[in-house]
């Protein structure tokens, strides 16, 4: 018997382990304290499988596609293979309902080994060579999205049948202010800008070539955008576009995509983006458009990556070692880093982490939780709540770890990848195996 037996109350008076807003949702912690997800403790994956180590949670991330499948009936949903991408996740995304997106023929063999139906595959990418652009057209995927002046000229040349595309465009949207990494403006390298004749060209351009069969626009307004507005905002400018292609050319576009970028909390307190309103914005800003410029309803898509993986994620890692420093923080220092998670040094992103393997005991303290590579900045995540008595040998669990980690690992300080393990219903299965000294030496021809 416990304290939280003999006393309830305590239970109900005491803060929450972990917040359902951000921890997968099979997370749960037993009467040791122990965390588990898809209900295989954390610290039975760490034993079996090492550290650090990626899991991530196959009903999490099925329960957020399902959710958009629910809330955007009328949309098409694609979902982004960039945030994470196995055959396995290709196989979870196929199986319910959604296409995938990919930006390079790595992914797109991905997406193909996990049985995705190329017609549903959206091949994307500023500087796709003329090798992924002919390989892209022998499968037949469904779009592919044009990013320059070479790119149309590279495709004509190669497709051997007509082959369905897109322009990617800017349509000006500012959204400096918004928690987000901006794309939807001029000054960056995606896609033609709308000002000017930069977009109007482009569209000539892929007209002029008959295998070229122009069915719709694409833009991508930027990354954790929590405003649904901003999308209604985009829908308008895209219609408009959309309706002067119609006057120049007699040709009407019936598809617009608005990409995806939407946001989620990485830590207590911060917004994420409502499905429901971003169905709604969609819904009231068609409307509005095409009837102020007469024009046929296309059929939407939307891009989401982040918001259905990034959550479904956890990352394990050992403390090596508790170290504080006179007037200063104190640093536990952990077995990953920036290999397996860059977004802290690339974008100062902010992570919440926790305890995993016990109850904590004592008081808490503010932490650093440092990486073991050779940067000042290799950081998981500064001035976090962890206990006093945090030792060697204790297993630390950062949520959110479910986009944009596995993807972007490198093998910095000769340090093999992390493996990525699938739990559900109890079990666990290894999706991704870690990466060996073997096979990095195997690269090396020297």
């Amino acid at each position: 018997m416990t304290l939280l037996d003999i006393l309830p109350s305590l239970g109900r008076a005491a803060p929450p382990r972990f917040d359902s807003a951000i921890w997968p949702v099979t997370t749960r912690s037993d009467e040791d304290g122990r965390l588990s997800v898809g209900g295989v403790p954390l610290a039975d994956i760490a034993d079996e499988f090492g550290t650090p180590t990626y899991v991530i949670d196959e009903t999490d991330f099925r329960r957020r596609a399902r959710r958009y499948r629910k809330a955007l009936r009328s949309v098409e949903v694609a979902y982004a293979g960039k945030s994470l991408l196995t055959t396995s996740v290709a196989r979870w995304a196929r199986e319910e309902g959604l296409g995938v997106d990919v930006c390079s023929a790595g992914e797109l063999a991905t997406a193909q080994a996990g049985g995705v139906d190329p017609a549903r595959i959206i091949m994307h990418g500023n500087a796709k060579s003329p090798e992924e652009l002919r390989e892209a057209t022998r499968i037949g995927v469904g779009r592919i999205v044009l990013d320059s002046d070479i790119e149309i000229a590279y495709l004509a040349g190669l497709a051997r049948k007509r082959q369905r595309v897109l322009i990617r465009v800017t349509p000006d949207i500012d959204i400096h202010g918004h928690r987000a990494l901006t794309t939807g403006i001029s000054d960056q390298k995606f896609g033609f800008p709308l000002a000017g004749d930069h977009a109007a060209d482009a569209v000539r351009r892929v007209l002029a070539h008959p295998i070229l069969d122009l069915v719709g626009l694409h833009c991508h307004i930027g990354s954790q955008v929590t405003d649904a507005a901003l999308y209604g905002e985009a829908i308008h400018r895209m219609i408009a576009a959309m309706a002067d292609i119609r006057a120049a050319h007699g040709v009407i576009l019936t598809e617009l995509n608005i990409g995806g970028g939407h946001g989620i909390p990485y830590v207590a307190g911060e917004s994420e983006l409502d499905v429901d309103e971003l169905a709604r914005t969609i819904e009231d800003a068609l409307d509005e458009a095409c009837a102020a410029e007469h024009f046929p309803r296309p059929t939407i898509v939307v891009e989401p990556g982040r918001a259905i993986s990034g959550r479904a994620g956890v990352t394990l890692y050992r403390v090596s070692s508790v170290k504080t420093q006179p007037g200063g923080r104190t640093f536990v220092a952990v077995d990953g880093g920036m290999s397996d998670n860059p977004r802290v040094s690339l974008y100062g992103a902010q992570y919440t982490v926790t305890l995993a393997n016990r109850h904590a005991s004592g008081v808490r303290g503010l932490v650093t939780v440092a990486g073991r590579h050779c940067e000042a900045g290799d950081e998981i995540a500064r001035d976090v709540e962890l206990p006093a008595d945090v030792h060697p040998g204790d297993l630390l669990a950062v949520a959110c770890t479910g986009a944009y980690h596995h993807s972007m690992a490198s093998n910095y300080n000769m340090v093999g990848r992390p493996p990525l393990v699938a739990v559900k219903d109890g079990r666990a299965r290894e999706l991704v195996r870690r990466e060996t000294i073997a096979d990095l030496l195997s690269r090396d021809c020297g």
